[in-house]
């Protein structure tokens, strides 16, 4: 009988890297050459965060562009970006690209957004697409703090796969969730869960008809229920055509607004339009690079 092996190491696989950031950027009011303007007031970054300010021209104030310097997300990652308005400014961030959530080995990446929005600011929070691959995983939450006259204009999209490159999209897992508060006080609550085949729980009549690509865009201000109308009449214009879906709603100072569409050129096709409209501003140059 052969001698057994005792004692024998039992060797783990090595962890896989992952990316991990946080980045920071606000905005104050202050006098230069005897005008009140927007300036940068804090910046910070670490790790695979970071954020650009380039030169803006027009009216629209400063732009932070946020930047993950990993090219992408996948399980296990974890990215916070905070945006701060201070009292009366006006400045937009958004995304040098549209953001890749790719296929991971397991968990799922993780990203954090928050905002606050100070008296009287105006706040645009404009990022690019979210492409979603296949067998991918995201938890992505945009917490949003609003003083009570503050307007805030917000986008969100998601895209499931290059569709323009045969890329079909059946496994992901995507957790999303929309937290805002006025003056310390929730106004609006939303949510996005997909878990298991997308094609198949995207095809019902009720829960998206078949559709790609999606997108929630909310304005909350003072004025933001008067807008419904033109929202409503530009949503009419442009979805004669097909190819994508849209409404809009407002209620208690809330203007939401749900676009649907086969890709994400359709979607791009009606979401371009529409924040121009909202924002009365070209979109920012990181948009059409």
């Amino acid at each position: 009988m052969g001698a057994g092996v005792t004692g024998a190491a039992v060797v783990s696989p090595p962890g896989m890297q992952r990316a991990e950031g946080r980045a920071r950027v606000s905005f104050v009011r202050r006098l230069v050459n005897g005008a009140e303007e927007t300036r940068l007031d804090d910046l910070f970054q670490d790790g695979c965060c970071k954020v650009r300010l380039p030169r803006a021209y027009g009216h629209g104030g400063p732009v932070a562009v946020l930047i993950n310097s990993a090219g992408g997300v996948t399980g296990g990652d974890r990215l916070t970006y905070e945006a701060g308005w201070g009292a009366g400014t006006r400045a937009t961030v958004t995304t040098q690209a549209a953001e890749r959530i790719y296929r991971r080995s397991e968990g799922v990446g993780h990203i954090v957004n928050r905002l606050t929005v100070g008296a009287g600011a105006t706040a645009h929070w404009l990022p690019q697409e979210t492409i979603i691959f296949d067998r991918a995983g995201l938890k992505r939450r945009l917490d949003i703090d609003l003083f009570a006259d503050a307007t805030l204009i917000a986008c969100e999209a998601i895209v499931l796969g290059r569709t323009a490159m045969g890329e079909d999209v059946r496994e992901i897992s995507l957790d999303e969730s929309w937290r805002v508060t006025r003056g310390g006080r929730l106004v609006y609550a939303d949510a996005l869960r997909l878990d298991g085949d997308s094609r198949q729980i995207l095809s019902g009549g009720a829960t998206g008809g078949g559709a790609r690509a999606v997108a929630s865009l909310l304005v909350a201000g003072p004025e933001a229920e008067v807008r419904l109308a033109g929202v409503r009449d530009l949503l009419g214009q442009r979805l004669a055509g097909g190819g994508a879906e849209g409404g809009a709603s407002a209620f208690d100072g809330l203007l939401s607004i749900r676009l649907m569409a086969q890709d994400g050129r359709a979607l791009r096709d009606i979401l371009e339009p529409l924040i121009e409209l909202l924002t009365g501003e070209a979109l920012p140059r990181a948009w059409s690079v």
